[in-house]
């Protein structure tokens, strides 16, 4: 079956309340990340009163993977963020690394927030290096890659300068580089494009995407653009309104390496938009 009539089979499931299987899965494909059943529920504080915000989550990313979460507000795509980096426990389920369960912070394990945690009174290059020294990265080992690294992020000139001269985009980019040094094997992203203007965060979808398709890193980014989720992504997965659940998960078969114009140039871009829409309510 082409690819196009699998799409017009979503649309059409979607636009009935159906549920939608993947396109395709290799299921004997190692998982790098599962999650297994897994729940979280806040407790009543200061008058507020308790509530689920996730409910019987599963689902399994393999190694190398670029995934993207899509879901309405409110409905636990943070929290189940924080509970794959190990920063929230989990309320029932459980979620491994490999086959060892996360239950706390793990090296292998980085995680790029909306807003940079880059402390002011340290240089744009003693942040990057700050995670690395915190982990005990040998010195040396650290600064062997780090110019490469701010090469790569455009940022070598501004090694010595301060996070309040930097622009918005240039502290991601090194909040993205203080992960890429530790070399971790999973980097999850909350939103981080999500605060910058449209043009630079296109720019920086680029960059990542470029990044990420030289290495074997694997990806899960949590975001509330359908566009940047196609761009991006091999697989998106679509949740429900609180409680949280994943109720959909679409492979996304456009071609690799991906240029911006080609991909979204490409007719099935616009297909794959759709059909996320159609599963997000938007139309």
């Amino acid at each position: 079956m082409a690819l196009v009539d699998k799409l017009r089979i979503v649309q059409r499931a979607a636009a009935t309340g159906a549920q939608v299987h993947p396109l395709h899965r290799d299921e004997a494909a190692p998982a790098l990340i599962s999650v297994e059943q897994v729940g979280k529920r806040f407790a009543a504080r200061g008058g507020a009163e308790a509530f689920s915000a996730l409910d019987d989550v599963s689902m399994q990313i393999r190694q190398g993977e670029f995934v993207s979460i899509l879901g309405p507000s409110g409905c636990g795509k943070s929290t189940l963020l924080r509970m794959v980096a190990g920063l929230v426990p989990a309320d029932g389920g459980r979620i491994l690394l490999g086959a060892e369960p996360i239950t706390a912070p793990v090296a292998d394990i980085g995680v790029v927030f909306q807003t940079s945690n880059m402390l002011p009174w340290l240089t744009v290059g003693a942040n990057i290096r700050l995670g690395a020294k915190l982990r005990n990265v040998p010195r040396a080992q650290v600064e062997e890659r780090l110019p490469g690294l701010l090469e790569t992020l455009g940022l070598t000139a501004f090694a010595d300068r301060y996070p309040h001269e930097l622009s918005g985009g240039m502290r991601q980019r090194a909040a993205i580089g203080q992960i890429l040094l530790l070399e971790p094997r999973v980097m999850l992203m909350d939103e981080p494009f999500g605060a910058l203007d449209a043009l630079t965060r296109d720019r920086l979808n680029v960059e990542l995407l470029r990044i990420w398709q030289r290495s074997t890193l694997t990806v899960l980014l949590v975001t509330h653009s359908i566009h940047e989720a196609v761009f991006l992504s091999d697989r998106v997965l679509v949740m429900s309104e609180r409680p949280g659940r994943v109720i959909h998960d679409v492979m996304i078969e456009l071609a690799r390496p991906r240029e911006p114009d080609q991909v979204k140039g490409d007719p099935l871009y616009g297909e794959y938009v759709s059909v996320l829409s159609r599963l997000m309510g938007v139309f």
